[in-house]
């Protein structure tokens, strides 16, 4: 009989507790909730972690972090200046997105260095070897005071180092560290190679605690080659018959909690897709209709992302990008022309100068979808109730002539779970030749059906499709039968990047192979308390 513990009552403590990678924390009380949207700091000082676009984990705080001899204070002591900090990302193109989010936005009072890029390679000896496999770490360098602009990124964007990758990344650095200085002393060298594991992995599944002891010890080799000071990032010796937190957590996830290893990651992805594609044939036909009311969607028209916000921002830019192959000769102007629209905490781009807006004040929305179409786009007009008013006004929109890029709405919005006339907003779309992105997190494919009315379907994988609060991932989903598949697919195939981290993939997998049943219980438990409240109208 399992044992469900209670869970934290106390200000700031995570959720679920004593877990590494928590993603909520506990906000017992209506006025812990008002102080910490407000900035109080007796709230934001006792967390002790939150959701990781908006708190940097104390993994990560690590690495940020230059008293601490780990990975940053490592990038920081080679590559930056004195007046400069970092911010760490997981491809290039993203750290350049950074750069030049930074430069746009950061107005420094007097002349300081432009902000700079370097990268930090993590190999393994044995490439081939699947349970090490390399990271690689973009670092964007940048004046210390365009910190908060730096973080405005980090916070709108999502594609960010997840904690589990800062994990991976420092306790690779710490085995080749051991491995380079076993008796714990530190001296003035750069360490380029290390030995191989003591053993190659068994071949079956079935392992004991002995397998999870091999040393991962990994070279560190920078892009950029630093020969000065070496770094430490162990402060006592270990020896390698004493097993560590990490192999511990990792016997009990893969033996009793069902978790596949780094070397299925491909195939723990593939399953991923599937699942979030709604396909569970074999071999899906074209004619087959999946659980999203559309025939042909298959794992091919699903990508993964580190977060929810990473998927918006990606749909965005390939939304763009698609449009200016669709224009062809026009494609020229038309950051001049479209803008984007925002209906009901999402929104419409019109195409109209960049960074200008005109949002009808009617309602709050999602901050970060907001500012994504404001700061990344061609501006944004906000249609906030997404009600048949602001459909009217849609239309009254268009028809003066204002050309619309793609029209962002949340199906059903959070948190007022309102549910625009999709119907209606593809007929607009296809007679005034707009693209639709549907947000379905809150409601899930599970019980809405929305594909068939977008060309892009996003979702944050964090919420209800894990449900356990200790993982973060995105999806977007194209409806292969849109009029604007083709374009989009074309723009995808020659600009996605697949970064969600294979360690975070996984937890995602084991988590949501129940999803089902746990969104069938949510829905139980939400009608039984929607009859009470009804019932108790006048006294709540």
């Amino acid at each position: 009989m399992a044992l469900a513990l209670p869970p934290p009552t106390q200000l700031g403590s995570a959720i679920p507790p004593h877990v590494p990678h928590a993603v909520s924390v506990t906000l017992p009380t209506w006025k812990d909730n008002v102080d910490y949207e407000e900035g109080v700091a007796r709230v934001h000082d006792a967390m002790v972690c939150g959701y990781p676009r908006f708190f940097i984990h104390p993994e990560i705080k690590k690495v940020f972090s230059i008293p601490i001899v780990l990975l940053a204070t490592w990038c920081e002591k080679k590559f930056a200046k004195p007046t400069e900090s970092c911010m760490l990302f997981p491809s290039r193109s993203v750290a350049e997105r950074c750069r030049a989010f930074i430069k746009r936005y950061y107005k420094p009072e007097s002349d300081l260095p432009a902000p700079r890029l370097a990268e930090f390679n993590i190999l393994p000896p044995n490439p081939a070897d699947p349970h090490t496999p390399p990271a690689q770490l973009h670092i964007v360098l940048y004046p210390a005071d365009a910190l908060p602009v730096a973080k405005q990124f980090w916070q709108h964007v999502g594609d960010n180092v997840s904690s589990r990758f800062a994990e991976y990344c420092l306790r690779i650095l710490e085995a080749n560290e051991r491995s380079a200085n076993p008796d714990g002393s530190q001296n003035d060298t750069t360490t380029t190679t290390t030995k191989d594991p003591a053993e190659n992995p068994p071949s079956t599944p079935k392992r004991n605690l002995r397998y999870y002891q091999r040393p991962p010890s990994t070279p560190t080799v920078p892009t950029i080659t630093p020969t000065s000071r070496r770094v430490s990032v162990s402060s006592s010796p270990r020896h390698d018959d004493e097993p560590t937190d990490h192999e511990h957590t990792l016997y009990v996830e893969e033996r009793y909690g069902r978790n596949l290893g780094l070397a299925f990651a491909d195939g723990v992805k593939t399953a991923l897709r599937r699942r979030i594609a709604g396909v569970w044939a074999e071999e899906a036909g074209a004619g087959n209709l999946s659980e999203r009311g559309v025939g042909g969607v298959s794992e091919e028209d699903v990508y993964l992302f580190p977060c929810g916000m990473s998927a918006i921002f990606n749909a965005h830019r390939y939304i763009m990008a698609a449009t200016e192959a669709e224009e062809g000769p026009v494609a020229a102007t038309w950051k001049s022309v479209y803008r984007a629209i925002l209906v009901w905490f999402l929104g419409i781009s019109p195409i109209r100068a960049f960074y200008q807006s005109h949002p009808p004040p009617l309602s709050f929305p999602y901050t970060d979808t907001l500012k994504i179409l404001q700061k990344f786009g061609p501006g944004c007009h906000h249609l906030g109730h997404g009600d048949a008013r602001s459909v009217a006004e849609l239309e009254q929109l268009l028809g003066s002539g204002e050309r619309v890029l793609v029209l962002f709405v949340e199906f059903p919005s959070n948190p007022l779970l309102k549910s625009s006339d999709l119907h209606r907003l593809r007929e607009l779309a296809n007679a005034y030749n707009f693209f639709i992105a549907i947000d379905e997190t809150l409601g899930c494919f599970v019980n809405v059906s929305v594909l068939e009315h977008a060309d892009i379907v996003v979702s944050s994988l964090t919420k209800i499709f894990s449900g356990d609060s200790n993982v973060m991932g995105g999806s977007l989903v194209l409806n292969p039968n849109g009029r604007h598949c083709a374009s989009l697919r074309r723009v995808i195939k020659d600009d996605y990047e697949d970064l969600l981290w294979c360690g975070d993939a996984i937890y995602l997998e084991r988590n949501s192979r129940t999803f089902r049943e746990r969104i069938a219980k949510v829905d139980r438990n939400a009608e039984v308390l929607c009859d009470y409240l009804k019932a108790h109208e006048k006294g709540v």
